[in-house]
C-alpha cells in the first residue's frame, strides 16, 4: 500500500500516512494516460491561427501586365501566392481542436497518473494551512523545510482559497488546483503532489467510487 509523508505547515515531519487504496494502488494503464494526456492538450488549443489566401489578400484583380511579350512569365493578379506578399497557399484556418474521451476513461487516466505518483513516493501530506491574507514567505519556508524547494509541485486543496492562491502563485514552479478538478496531465506534470488532509477526503468523495 502507498503511504506519503505527513507534516505539518512548520515544515515539521509528523509521521507517514497510508493513502487510500481505490485511488492510489490501482494498476497504471499508460494506454488510457496516453488518449487522456492528448485529449487535454488538444482542448487547451485555442485554434485561432489564420492565413490569408489568395481571396483575403488586399489587392486589386487587375491584371499586372499584358500577357506577352515583356519577356516575364504570364501573371493574371499580384495575389497569387508565387508572388511576393501574396496569398499563402494551404494556410491554418480558424478550428476546434475539441473532442471528447468518455468520463470512465477520465476517470481512470486519473487514478493511474494518481497511482504512478503514489508507487514513486511523490506524495506529501500536509495539515494545518491557514493563512488570513496573501502572504508568500509562510508557504516557502514550508516548501524549504519539506524538501520540495526547486521542485515542480501541484498543491491540492479542497476548495478555492483566495488567500492561498495569491500567496503561491509568486513561487515558480508551484501550481493550485481543487481536488475535484484535477486531471492526469496536471498529476504526471508535476514532479511532487502536495495534498492538505482536506483535499485528500476530497479526492476519495469525488473520484474514489
Amino acid at each position: 500500500m502507498a503511504s506519503a509523508k505527513l507534516y505539518d505547515f512548520s515544515g515539521t515531519l509528523k509521521g507517514t500516512v497510508e493513502l487510500p487504496e481505490t485511488l492510489f494502488g490501482a494498476p497504471v494503464n499508460k494506454a488510457v494516460l496516453y488518449d487522456s494526456v492528448r485529449q487535454y492538450l488538444a482542448n487547451q488549443r485555442r485554434g485561432t491561427s489564420k492565413a490569408k489566401g489568395r481571396s483575403d489578400v488586399s489587392y486589386s484583380t487587375k491584371k499586372p501586365y499584358r500577357q506577352k511579350g515583356t519577356g516575364r512569365a504570364r501573371a493574371g493578379m499580384r495575389s497569387s501566392p508565387i508572388w511576393r506578399h501574396g496569398g499563402v497557399v494551404f494556410g491554418p484556418h480558424p478550428r476546434d481542436y475539441h473532442y471528447a474521451i468518455p468520463r470512465k476513461m477520465k476517470r481512470i487516466a486519473l487514478v493511474s497518473a494518481l497511482s504512478d505518483k503514489g508507487v514513486r513516493e511523490s506524495v506529501v501530506l500536509v495539515e494545518g494551512v491557514a493563512v488570513d491574507k496573501p502572504k508568500t514567505k509562510p508557504f516557502a519556508s514550508f516548501l524549504q523545510a519539506a524538501g520540495l524547494g526547486g521542485k515542480r509541485v501541484l498543491f491540492v486543496t479542497e476548495a478555492r482559497n483566495e488567500a492561498v492562491y495569491r500567496s503561491i502563485r509568486n513561487i515558480p514552479g508551484i501550481d493550485v488546483i481543487e481536488g475535484r478538478n484535477m486531471n492526469a496531465y496536471g498529476i504526471l506534470r508535476a514532479e511532487v503532489l502536495l495534498i492538505t488532509k482536506e483535499g485528500l477526503s476530497s479526492l476519495e468523495g469525488v473520484f474514489a467510487k
